[in-house]
């Protein structure tokens, strides 16, 4: 259900990108749009990992740094029938965890030092268990591809709020197609705030299915239950300071919202996470 569930989302975003192409300058803009996303999506497909390891400050973990870590994913990727990814250590008391890379021949997974003084072994077997999931349904390649359709999007719709602002694009086949005014002053406003609503909803989805996964992996639910009760407690008082563009990244991401507020979120409630684990 939640892959159907991605598969929908994706194909709305790829949809939004057309029509805001379209808005901006009927044909021509389409290709122009589809171009754009192209390039985006290879260079964030291509580089993603190397530049969020960066970005976050990671160091490699050797074995003899982290036996126990080691122990651990060893065992996971070995049930799974995943290769060893790359271990790295983000030097930070904020306990969280997070997995990059295209595929799992190119997958990294990063601890933070917080994580790592917080977490019991069946702890911390659940969450590196949550990461090794992310990376085995794709989940980091999918949640790249969508922040970066939805980056293109709201590219274009920073070009159409300018165009707006002076008067509109030229030529027949933009005003055939829809090039006009307020079309442009439609898409400048709307499509970053449903491209982000989008992007939201792929990212909590695919939080669900990391968790389903994980327990499976493992083969019982409660070590990652009993983290996530942790991460909620501990994320409050010491959020993982970075970009909030990197926060759909994480295992717990302190800003994860409730009722409303929840489709702004890149991250189902706790709660729901945790009962859903547990079968409630």
């Amino acid at each position: 259900m939640n892959t159907l569930k991605t598969v929908f989302l994706l194909g709305a975003l790829t949809g939004i990108l057309i029509l805001a192409g379209g808005a901006l300058g009927g044909r021509t803009g389409i290709l122009i749009a589809f171009g754009l996303a192209v390039v985006m999506n290879f260079g964030a497909w291509w580089f993603s990992d190397s530049l969020v390891l960066k970005l976050h400050g990671a160091t490699p973990l050797s074995e003899a740094d982290a036996p126990e870590v080691y122990s651990v994913v060893a065992s996971l990727v070995q049930k799974a029938g995943m290769p060893m990814p790359r271990l790295y250590l983000v030097n930070s008391p904020a306990p969280n965890a997070f997995a990059t890379g295209r595929d799992p021949g190119h997958a990294a997974v990063a601890v933070t030092t917080g994580i790592l003084r917080l977490m019991s072994r069946d702890e911390l077997e659940g969450v590196l268990a949550h990461e090794l999931s992310h990376v085995r349904n794709r989940d980091t390649l999918i949640s790249t591809v969508a922040a970066t359709m939805a980056g293109a999007i709201m590219t274009i719709a920073s070009f159409a709020k300018w165009a707006a602002i002076f008067g509109g694009l030229g030529g027949r086949e933009s005003d055939e197609r829809g090039g006009n005014m307020f079309s442009l002053i439609a898409m400048a406003i709307f499509a970053p705030f449903a491209a982000m609503m989008i992007q939201m909803a792929i990212s909590r989805s695919r939080e669900y299915e990391a968790d389903a996964s994980a327990a499976a992996l493992v083969g019982h639910p409660q070590g990652l239950a009993s983290a996530l009760r942790k991460l909620g407690q501990a994320s409050g008082r010491m959020p993982m300071m970075a970009s909030p563009a990197m926060g759909h990244l994480y295992i717990v991401n302190g800003i994860s919202g409730r009722s409303f507020s929840k489709l702004f979120s890149t991250h189902p409630p706790l709660e729901a996470r945790i009962a859903r684990l547990l079968g409630r």
